[in-house]
């Protein structure tokens, strides 16, 4: 499932760069040309991350970052910045972003920034950038899973109650509770279907689970890392 990058920059070469750039890595790329529209589509989309030019044409960019900070406190922003505007890459820092880029740049610096901002997000949000338990590996910043090394496709719904249950390892989820977070069906049979597509993928034997473990009569649990230490 791609993550959803809002590009905020008047400039059209630049917003054309960034989404030939960051769409080949698999992210899903909304643009806005200026704060009133970077504004209406953070009201509108689920947004993972934003790159912040401060050089916009109907709001001071450190403005809109402070915008964007009072709605959105954990949401990674990378800003763009010219290359003598030190006070200003400083000022947005103090705001909030994340980290900066400086223009001119290469697109495999900012992807680095962009990896670096998740992981960031990952820690202040306490969970694993990389989370690994029983030959299970799940890149939380990339959403590449893999098994015993080799790598699994998964569909949106079914990496989203992964995803889940990995912010919750170790604990048992009710049924309720694993369906709020997903925003599905309240019927329990949808979610043992899914259950079972993520075993069929995720298991050795998928008729006596290791990872994924169900609790009788409350709903699932996936197996902690520390579980793996214990045994």
């Amino acid at each position: 499932m791609s993550l959803n990058i809002l590009v905020i920059d008047d400039e059209p070469p630049i917003r054309k760069l960034l989404r030939m750039g960051l769409a080949t890595q698999g992210y899903a790329i909304f643009e806005a040309p200026n704060a009133r529209i970077a504004l209406d589509l953070l009201a509108k989309e689920a947004i993972d991350l934003i790159i912040l030019d401060l050089g916009l044409p109907d709001m001071r960019g450190h403005d809109l970052l402070r915008r964007i900070r009072e709605d959105h406190r954990d949401l990674p922003v990378v800003v763009l910045s010219s290359r003598d505007d030190e006070p200003g890459k400083v000022e947005a820092l103090d705001l909030g972003a994340d980290d900066y880029v400086t223009k001119p740049f290469g697109i495999g610096e900012l992807l680095a920034r962009i990896r670096a901002a998740l992981r960031h997000q990952l820690a202040v949000q306490g969970e694993r950038a990389l989370f690994e338990v029983d030959g299970l590996s799940v890149d939380l910043v990339r959403r590449i899973v893999r098994v015993r090394g080799a790598e699994v496709k998964l569909t949106p719904r079914e990496y989203d109650f992964l995803r889940v249950l990995i912010q919750h390892a170790g604990k048992a989820l009710t049924h309720a509770q694993l369906m709020k977070e997903v925003s599905t069906s309240s019927d329990p049979q949808y979610l043992r279907v899914y259950m079972r597509q993520l075993r069929l993928k995720l298991e050795a034997d998928p008729e006596r689970p290791r990872i994924l473990l169900t609790e009788t009569g409350i709903g699932y649990r996936l197996r902690a890392p520390e579980d793996d230490a214990r045994t």
